[in-house]
């Protein structure tokens, strides 16, 4: 008897379990980012093994940089590549400059610490599309920026406990963000052959590749036009750059190429294409621009963002990031890197690794880190 009632209620069981399994998958409910984030440090726990077979001799194929004039090629390259010029020098003769809005009030920000006022600064582009940011400073300074990129996620008040922290600390905090996030627009354009369209994806940006301009120019133009307005109006000792996700992909691609930044820091936002089995680790449209991977690939970028005297590329890959970028395959280049620029003889590269979370974030740990490490 307790066999045919058993029986039953197990299929019954099975089959609620069997529902329930399927509406997670299909409508990604609770508790389906669980299960995804694990079978995601699986899958990268098997590229990573999967691609232990690279070897020194196989990036040294990958690397066309052993000498400092090849150094200065590529960034002019670079350079060429992002404004259609053949020097930065050219790119900052232009003039532009961001408009400035003095002591502007923003009560998101009314309990911050030793702040002692906020300028907005806006900077219009092509296709009216712009970038808006936060020069922060503090009522003590130390005569040091720091400029703190946030990623795809959103407007960098997300990264408030970084800005709060080195003001705290005495430092001027540029604040941005990546084009058609937080702040900046997101514009309504006229496109020829496809008409009127919203812009609210970097992939979009594809479709306004044409001779004279080139949409990747919108990533990075931003910092380059606010320095040259800090050069032109203060007197800092030292420009530093901390970027996460993707804000540390644009932190390292803008200190490849200009070494007025010293110290660049970039959070859970990069490994080298043969390290991405998994096609969702990809990227999106500028971390696969293939254009710009010809002329420096992501192991040639991280040695330009660490050349230079008294310049330092530090890479911080969370170990348990459920979003990206975790696991253990910076280990198949790491030393390379080192021995390249200990080769050069100029600068430094490091990677870092923090274990004291599971979060898509730049820790306490790490923000002490970067602040005894600023020169």
């Amino acid at each position: 008897m307790r066999n045919i009632v058993l029986i039953p209620s197990l299929i019954v069981l099975m089959g609620i379990i069997f529902i329930f399994g399927l509406t997670v998958g299909v409508y990604k409910i609770f508790p389906y980012e669980i299960f995804d984030s694990s079978a995601d440090l699986i899958k990268k726990e098997t590229s990573v093994e999967n691609n232990q077979f690279i070897t020194q001799t196989d990036l040294n194929s990958l690397v066309k940089i052993d000498k400092e004039s090849s150094i200065d090629q590529k960034r002019n390259d670079l350079i060429e590549f992002f404004w259609n010029v053949g020097s930065l020098e050219r790119v900052q003769h232009d003039g532009q400059l961001p408009e400035v809005e003095s002591d502007i009030s923003d009560s998101r920000y009314s309990n911050f610490q030793n702040l002692k006022q906020i300028d907005k600064l806006t900077i219009e582009m092509e296709h009216g599309i712009n970038s808006v940011s936060y020069l922060l400073l503090p009522e003590k300074s130390n005569e040091k920026l720091i400029l703190y990129h946030h990623g795809h996620d959103g407007d960098f008040l997300l990264g408030s406990d970084t800005i709060q922290f080195f003001l705290e600390r005495d430092f001027t905090v540029l604040a941005m963000t990546m084009p058609l996030v937080g702040m900046n627009n997101q514009p309504i354009i006229e496109i020829d052959g496809f008409g009127e369209m919203h812009l609210i994806s970097h992939d979009q940006f594809s479709l306004l590749e044409q001779n004279t301009f080139n949409p990747m120019k919108l990533f990075i133009h931003p910092i380059q036009v606010n320095l040259n307005f800090l050069d032109k109006e203060y007197d800092f000792k030292r420009y530093s750059i901390i970027g996460l996700s993707g804000g540390g992909w644009t932190g390292l691609v803008y200190s490849a190429i200009d070494d007025r930044i010293s110290d660049s820091f970039s959070v859970a936002s990069s490994v080298p294409f043969y390290l991405r089995v998994d096609v969702r680790d990809i990227g999106d449209y500028e971390q696969t621009n293939i254009d710009l991977y010809r002329i420096a690939n992501y192991l040639e970028l991280y040695i330009l963002a660490g050349y230079g005297d008294d310049r330092k590329h530090v890479q911080i890959f969370n170990k348990n990031d459920p979003c990206c970028y975790s696991g253990i395959g910076y280990e198949s280049y790491e030393f390379f890197i080192k021995d390249k620029l200990a080769k050069l003889g100029k600068g430094s590269f490091q990677i870092l690794v923090d274990d004291t979370h599971s979060e898509h974030k730049i820790s306490n740990t790490m923000l002490e880190y970067i602040r005894k490490n600023i020169g």
